[in-house]
């Protein structure tokens, strides 16, 4: 066991894992991903990471399903859940409040408040 927290990134742009990938990489962090909602929400129940960022706009199961799925799960609702998406109106960030997410970063993001973020969740 290497002693690093585990962070599942979720979201179907390539760009968005390899970049979220390199950077947690950079700063300690394993790293797991996913392209899409089911091999997303299957690698969480697999996985147990210590925390996850999701996008909300995801093939198969939204964003929104998968965090209310893990959150309102006995086994899962401990793990920390940061939204990443393109959706910025309230509407949207209030559902995701509803759904269990603690944290919630509108895209294009600021890498280093979401490292930040990320930090202070795993304390």
């Amino acid at each position: 066991m290497t002693g690093k927290k585990k962070i599942l990134v979720v979201d179907d742009e390539q760009v968005t894992l390899k970049l979220l990938s390199i950077r947690l990489g950079i700063n300690g962090f394993d790293v797991v991903t996913a392209s899409d909602g089911a091999a997303g929400l299957e690698c969480a129940r697999k996985e147990k990471p210590d925390l996850i960022v999701l996008d909300l706009m995801l093939p198969n199961i939204n964003g929104f399903e998968i965090c209310r799925m893990l959150k309102f799960d006995d086994l899962y609702k401990h793990i920390p859940i940061i939204i990443l998406s393109a959706l910025h109106d309230q509407k949207e960030r209030d559902r995701a409040v509803e759904c269990g997410a603690d944290a919630y970063f509108i895209k294009p993001f600021d890498l280093d408040l979401l490292l930040s973020k990320i930090r202070n969740l795993l304390e």
